[in-house]
Order: C-alpha cells, then sequence, then structure tokens
C-alpha cells in the first residue's frame, strides 16, 4: 500500500497508506478521515475535493482531462499544482505522495 503525506488546511500532517484502485479523494476522506466534502462523489462535477499536489509529483500523475481543468482555473484559490482529488487514482507508483488540502472556497 503507497503511503500518502497529507497537509490538512490546518497545517497539521497526516501520514497513511491508501489501497490502491481507489482514488486519492476517497483515500483523503474514507482512510485518513481528512475534512473533503466530496459533494459530488468524485464524479468531476464540483470541485469541493480540490488539492495541491508538489510540481516534482506531476509526472507520476494521470493528465488533467479538459473537465477538471475547466473546473478548478477559475477557483479564487487555484495554483499551477491545483488537482482535483477524485481524478486521481492511488497506484504504487504514489507511494510517498505529498498533498496539501486547498482552502475551501
Amino acid at each position: 500500500m503507497p503511503r500518502i503525506i497529507a497537509t490538512d488546511r490546518d497545517g497539521s500532517v497526516k501520514e497513511f497508506d491508501a489501497d490502491p484502485g481507489m482514488t486519492l479523494m476517497e483515500a483523503l476522506r474514507d482512510t485518513a478521515g481528512l475534512d473533503i466534502a466530496a459533494i459530488c462523489g468524485g464524479s468531476c462535477s464540483c470541485a469541493t475535493c480540490h488539492v495541491y499536489i508538489p510540481a516534482h509529483w506531476a509526472e507520476h500523475l494521470p493528465a488533467q482531462q479538459a473537465d477538471e481543468v475547466e473546473l478548478i482555473e477559475f477557483l479564487p484559490a487555484y495554483r499551477d499544482t491545483s488537482r482535483l482529488s477524485c481524478q486521481i487514482e492511488i497506484t504504487d507508483a504514489l507511494a510517498g505522495l505529498e498533498v496539501e488540502l486547498a482552502p475551501e472556497d
């Protein structure tokens, strides 16, 4: 199981193991117990699972699809490293992934 290192909105850091095959959103919410709203349940239609991924991890992640880009590019808290955690599937290649929860908009 890949170990994920998540920084919560209050700056606290939580390390946890995530099951391959689940989405990062599910792992953050269900496994780590972090406050990810995920209102749409992972269907890429709400942006309430917005996170920041360090740039050096970008090459290990699936490319963003147009619908993900459209949802996050105009968020007030948008950064170049913004992603929707529901669009990132956990794989063994993501062991050590660092993620930061974006502010709630």
